[in-house]
């Protein structure tokens, strides 16, 4: 038992995650033919908690259909919950002397917990526009890509889908420019 507990509060090494990751898109495809991503459960989510008369085309569609995804989202916000609360590493993150350099130069203080204390501080109100702004752009972002990262990077490039191909590159390019050209910006805003 005790090693497994160790095993749980450990970080799991990418050639263990990795592979479960994968292997979730063949097995959702075979049991019933599903595809991976996280996105639609907010449609979802709207078409349930709207009133019948009150919905517009998109929310109206049988959402019960869709329960699994709902349930999947469920199961991911539980076992980060546990992962992070119960099973969490109580190691600091260790980051390489050039790593720490690197976050630094962008205008972030290098914590043990990774995590910008700057952003946690809800009294400010930038960190409230920052979150709005950023929650408005991944929203709007998901919906105009048609999916997330997971759907698209996941199943997309998985079932050789050449739009999630454009998307996935287009994840990445936009996560480098934002880490090194909008965060210093806002980080100089808020703070």
């Amino acid at each position: 038992m005790t090693e497994l507990l160790d095993f749980l509060h450990s970080p799991w090494p990418w050639y263990l995650g990795g592979p479960l990751i994968g292997l979730t898109v063949p097995l959702l495809l075979w049991l019933g033919n599903k595809s991976f991503g996280i996105s639609a459960n907010l449609r979802h989510a709207c078409a349930i908690l709207l009133p019948e008369r009150a919905k517009p085309g998109f929310f109206h569609y049988d959402w019960r259909r869709e329960r699994w995804n709902l349930m999947f989202a469920g199961g991911l916000v539980l076992g980060g919950g546990l992962a992070g609360l119960i099973f969490a590493n109580p190691e600091p993150t260790r980051l390489s002397a050039a790593g720490a350099q690197s976050i630094q130069d962008l205008g972030v203080q290098v914590r043990p917990s990774l995590f910008p204390s700057e952003l946690t501080d809800l009294s400010n109100p930038g960190v409230w526009l920052l979150l709005a702004f950023s929650g408005l752009l991944v929203g709007f972002g998901t919906r105009y890509g048609g999916g997330c990262t997971s759907g698209h990077a996941i199943t997309g490039l998985s079932t050789l889908q050449g739009p999630s191909l454009i998307a996935t590159v287009s994840f990445f390019v936009g996560g480098i420019l934002s880490a090194n050209l909008l965060l210093p910006l806002f980080m100089a805003v808020i703070g």
